[in-house]
Protein backbone atom coordinates (compact mmCIF):
# COMPACT_ATOMS: atom_id res chain seq x y z
CA UNK A 1 0.00 0.00 0.00
CA UNK A 2 1.36 3.42 -1.31
CA UNK A 3 -0.32 6.81 -0.42
CA UNK A 4 -0.38 9.73 -2.90
CA UNK A 5 -1.89 12.85 -1.45
CA UNK A 6 -4.88 14.57 -3.20
CA UNK A 7 -7.35 17.36 -2.42
CA UNK A 8 -10.23 16.57 -4.57
CA UNK A 9 -11.32 20.56 -3.78
CA UNK A 10 -8.07 21.59 -5.73
CA UNK A 11 -7.93 21.48 -9.17
CA UNK A 12 -3.55 22.31 -8.20
CA UNK A 13 -3.77 19.50 -6.14
CA UNK A 14 -5.49 16.75 -8.64
CA UNK A 15 -3.20 17.56 -11.66
CA UNK A 16 0.23 17.50 -8.70
CA UNK A 17 -1.48 13.89 -7.44
CA UNK A 18 -1.70 12.43 -11.24
CA UNK A 19 1.40 13.72 -12.70
CA UNK A 20 3.43 11.72 -9.47
CA UNK A 21 1.19 8.88 -9.60
CA UNK A 22 2.52 9.04 -13.27
CA UNK A 23 6.13 9.26 -12.53
CA UNK A 24 5.93 5.78 -10.78
CA UNK A 25 5.01 4.32 -14.61
CA UNK A 26 2.25 1.90 -12.67
CA UNK A 27 -0.32 0.47 -14.41
CA UNK A 28 -4.16 1.87 -13.46
CA UNK A 29 -6.43 -1.13 -12.91
CA UNK A 30 -8.90 0.31 -10.81
CA UNK A 31 -10.31 3.60 -9.96
CA UNK A 32 -12.47 4.73 -7.03
CA UNK A 33 -13.77 7.77 -7.15
CA UNK A 34 -15.41 7.97 -3.47
CA UNK A 35 -14.75 11.54 -2.06
CA UNK A 36 -17.32 13.95 -0.82
CA UNK A 37 -19.00 16.33 1.53
CA UNK A 38 -22.65 16.51 2.43
CA UNK A 39 -25.15 19.08 3.43
CA UNK A 40 -22.05 21.46 4.10
CA UNK A 41 -23.21 25.43 4.41
CA UNK A 42 -22.40 26.90 1.37
CA UNK A 43 -18.75 27.74 0.89
CA UNK A 44 -16.83 27.52 -2.13
CA UNK A 45 -13.07 25.13 -3.10
CA UNK A 46 -9.98 27.29 -3.79
CA UNK A 47 -11.18 27.05 -7.65
CA UNK A 48 -14.79 29.28 -6.53
CA UNK A 49 -16.65 26.26 -7.26
CA UNK A 50 -19.32 24.97 -5.28
CA UNK A 51 -18.03 23.19 -2.72
CA UNK A 52 -20.56 19.84 -3.30
CA UNK A 53 -20.18 20.60 -7.13
CA UNK A 54 -16.49 21.21 -6.93
CA UNK A 55 -15.51 17.94 -4.60
CA UNK A 56 -17.62 15.66 -4.96
CA UNK A 57 -18.11 16.37 -9.28
CA UNK A 58 -15.83 18.03 -10.64
CA UNK A 59 -13.29 16.50 -8.68
CA UNK A 60 -13.83 13.56 -9.78
CA UNK A 61 -14.60 14.09 -13.16
CA UNK A 62 -11.16 16.31 -13.61
CA UNK A 63 -9.31 13.07 -11.94
CA UNK A 64 -11.02 10.39 -14.31
CA UNK A 65 -10.28 12.46 -17.24
CA UNK A 66 -6.58 13.16 -16.40
CA UNK A 67 -5.95 9.40 -15.26
CA UNK A 68 -8.06 8.03 -18.30
CA UNK A 69 -5.15 7.26 -21.15
CA UNK A 70 -3.03 5.17 -18.54
CA UNK A 71 -6.57 3.16 -17.51
CA UNK A 72 -6.87 2.86 -21.35
CA UNK A 73 -3.06 1.14 -21.61
CA UNK A 74 -3.92 -0.79 -18.85
CA UNK A 75 -7.00 -2.47 -19.32
CA UNK A 76 -6.73 -5.79 -21.62
CA UNK A 77 -9.73 -7.41 -23.87
CA UNK A 78 -9.67 -10.38 -21.00
CA UNK A 79 -9.14 -7.96 -18.15
CA UNK A 80 -10.67 -4.02 -18.25
CA UNK A 81 -10.04 -1.52 -16.18
CA UNK A 82 -12.60 -0.14 -13.93
CA UNK A 83 -13.49 3.40 -12.91
CA UNK A 84 -16.40 3.25 -10.62
CA UNK A 85 -17.88 6.21 -8.84
CA UNK A 86 -19.97 6.65 -5.96
CA UNK A 87 -23.13 7.93 -6.06
CA UNK A 88 -26.13 8.06 -3.69
CA UNK A 89 -29.84 7.34 -3.79
CA UNK A 90 -29.81 10.77 -3.32
CA UNK A 91 -29.53 11.33 -6.79
CA UNK A 92 -33.06 10.21 -7.31
CA UNK A 93 -34.52 13.50 -6.22
CA UNK A 94 -31.79 15.41 -7.99
CA UNK A 95 -31.77 18.52 -10.42
CA UNK A 96 -29.36 19.85 -12.53
CA UNK A 97 -29.42 23.46 -13.34
CA UNK A 98 -27.37 23.51 -16.15
CA UNK A 99 -27.52 27.49 -16.11
CA UNK A 100 -26.52 27.64 -12.05
CA UNK A 101 -24.09 24.54 -11.34
CA UNK A 102 -22.73 26.92 -8.95
CA UNK A 103 -26.00 26.95 -7.16
CA UNK A 104 -25.68 31.07 -7.19
CA UNK A 105 -29.04 32.26 -7.50
CA UNK A 106 -30.38 29.62 -4.53
CA UNK A 107 -28.57 27.57 -1.87
CA UNK A 108 -29.46 24.39 -0.31
CA UNK A 109 -27.59 21.63 1.17
CA UNK A 110 -29.37 19.22 0.64
CA UNK A 111 -30.48 20.19 -3.06
CA UNK A 112 -26.26 21.33 -3.96
CA UNK A 113 -25.86 17.60 -2.48
CA UNK A 114 -28.31 15.82 -4.63
CA UNK A 115 -27.56 17.65 -7.73
CA UNK A 116 -23.46 16.57 -6.97
CA UNK A 117 -24.64 13.01 -7.26
CA UNK A 118 -27.23 13.10 -10.16
CA UNK A 119 -23.96 14.70 -12.04
CA UNK A 120 -21.94 11.53 -10.89
CA UNK A 121 -24.37 9.19 -12.69
CA UNK A 122 -24.67 11.37 -15.54
CA UNK A 123 -21.06 11.62 -16.41
CA UNK A 124 -20.74 7.40 -15.88
CA UNK A 125 -23.18 6.86 -18.50
CA UNK A 126 -21.65 9.83 -20.78
CA UNK A 127 -18.16 8.35 -19.87
CA UNK A 128 -18.80 4.58 -20.74
CA UNK A 129 -20.84 5.65 -23.82
CA UNK A 130 -17.18 7.17 -25.14
CA UNK A 131 -15.38 4.13 -23.99
CA UNK A 132 -17.32 2.03 -26.01
CA UNK A 133 -17.09 4.42 -28.98
CA UNK A 134 -13.45 4.48 -29.05
CA UNK A 135 -13.39 0.85 -28.20
CA UNK A 136 -11.39 1.03 -25.17
CA UNK A 137 -11.07 -1.87 -22.32
CA UNK A 138 -12.26 0.36 -19.22
CA UNK A 139 -15.38 0.31 -18.03
CA UNK A 140 -17.25 2.66 -15.98
CA UNK A 141 -19.85 2.08 -12.91
CA UNK A 142 -21.65 4.19 -10.51
CA UNK A 143 -22.15 2.43 -7.23
CA UNK A 144 -25.55 3.62 -4.51
CA UNK A 145 -23.30 2.27 -1.27
CA UNK A 146 -26.60 2.80 0.80
CA UNK A 147 -27.45 4.50 3.93
CA UNK A 148 -23.97 3.91 5.72
CA UNK A 149 -22.43 5.30 9.12
CA UNK A 150 -19.51 7.18 8.87
CA UNK A 151 -18.52 11.26 9.38
CA UNK A 152 -20.46 12.56 5.95
CA UNK A 153 -23.14 13.29 8.43
CA UNK A 154 -21.80 15.67 10.64
CA UNK A 155 -23.41 18.66 9.07
CA UNK A 156 -27.15 17.19 9.66
CA UNK A 157 -29.41 18.96 11.87
CA UNK A 158 -28.56 17.93 15.67
CA UNK A 159 -31.97 16.04 15.72
CA UNK A 160 -30.68 14.28 13.27
CA UNK A 161 -27.78 13.23 14.44
CA UNK A 162 -29.66 12.40 17.65
CA UNK A 163 -32.10 10.34 15.57
CA UNK A 164 -28.61 8.31 14.09
CA UNK A 165 -27.07 7.75 17.25
CA UNK A 166 -30.35 5.74 18.69
CA UNK A 167 -31.12 4.03 15.31
CA UNK A 168 -27.79 3.59 13.44
CA UNK A 169 -27.45 -0.41 14.31
CA UNK A 170 -31.08 -1.03 13.33
CA UNK A 171 -31.32 1.37 9.96
CA UNK A 172 -27.13 2.05 9.11
CA UNK A 173 -24.72 -0.23 7.18
CA UNK A 174 -20.99 -0.70 8.59
CA UNK A 175 -18.68 1.29 6.91
CA UNK A 176 -17.39 -2.44 5.82
CA UNK A 177 -21.21 -3.30 4.51
CA UNK A 178 -21.19 0.29 2.55
CA UNK A 179 -17.96 -0.86 0.72
CA UNK A 180 -19.26 -4.34 -0.35
CA UNK A 181 -21.21 -3.45 -3.63
CA UNK A 182 -17.52 -1.04 -4.67
CA UNK A 183 -15.92 -3.67 -3.93
CA UNK A 184 -17.95 -5.94 -6.06
CA UNK A 185 -17.56 -3.32 -9.14
CA UNK A 186 -14.20 -3.43 -8.82
CA UNK A 187 -13.30 -7.09 -8.43
CA UNK A 188 -15.95 -9.45 -9.30
CA UNK A 189 -15.87 -11.42 -12.42
CA UNK A 190 -19.19 -11.27 -12.95
CA UNK A 191 -18.56 -7.39 -13.67
CA UNK A 192 -15.98 -8.06 -16.42
CA UNK A 193 -16.84 -5.88 -19.43
CA UNK A 194 -19.96 -5.00 -18.00
CA UNK A 195 -20.35 -0.82 -18.31
CA UNK A 196 -23.17 1.59 -17.66
CA UNK A 197 -24.60 0.04 -14.19
CA UNK A 198 -25.91 1.64 -11.72
CA UNK A 199 -25.20 -0.95 -8.89
CA UNK A 200 -27.35 -1.54 -5.31
CA UNK A 201 -26.48 -3.95 -3.28
CA UNK A 202 -24.42 -5.93 -5.68
CA UNK A 203 -27.39 -6.09 -8.51
CA UNK A 204 -27.67 -3.82 -11.09
CA UNK A 205 -30.75 -1.33 -11.12
CA UNK A 206 -32.46 1.17 -12.42
CA UNK A 207 -31.39 4.82 -11.74
CA UNK A 208 -33.70 8.11 -12.01
CA UNK A 209 -35.26 8.49 -15.56
CA UNK A 210 -33.30 11.62 -16.02
CA UNK A 211 -29.95 10.16 -15.90
CA UNK A 212 -30.83 8.19 -19.25
CA UNK A 213 -31.20 11.38 -21.50
CA UNK A 214 -28.13 11.44 -23.59
CA UNK A 215 -28.44 15.21 -24.25
CA UNK A 216 -28.13 16.24 -20.97
CA UNK A 217 -25.12 14.08 -20.40
CA UNK A 218 -23.68 15.14 -23.31
CA UNK A 219 -24.18 19.14 -21.89
CA UNK A 220 -22.84 18.42 -18.50
CA UNK A 221 -19.58 16.61 -19.93
CA UNK A 222 -19.03 19.91 -22.24
CA UNK A 223 -20.18 22.40 -19.24
CA UNK A 224 -17.45 20.43 -17.00
CA UNK A 225 -14.42 20.53 -19.39
CA UNK A 226 -14.38 23.89 -19.76
CA UNK A 227 -15.06 24.12 -15.69
CA UNK A 228 -11.88 22.40 -15.41
CA UNK A 229 -9.77 23.52 -18.17
CA UNK A 230 -9.74 20.20 -20.35
CA UNK A 231 -10.41 19.52 -24.18
CA UNK A 232 -13.69 18.63 -24.98
CA UNK A 233 -12.27 15.92 -27.24
CA UNK A 234 -15.76 14.18 -26.97
CA UNK A 235 -17.09 16.71 -29.03
CA UNK A 236 -16.12 15.09 -32.12
CA UNK A 237 -17.46 11.97 -31.48
CA UNK A 238 -21.69 11.03 -31.15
Amino acid sequence: VEFLYCDLASMKSIRQFVQRFREKNYPLHVLVNNAGVMLVPERKTEDGFEEHFGLNYLGHFLLTNLLLDMLKQSGTHSHNARIITVSSATHYVGKLHLNDLQSRCSYSPHGAYAQSKLALVLFTYRLQHLLTANGSHVTANVVDPGVVNTELYKHVFWVVKVVKWMTAWLFFKTPEEGASTTIYAAVSPEMEGAGGCYLYNEERTKSADITYDEELQRRLWTESCKMVGISDEASRLP
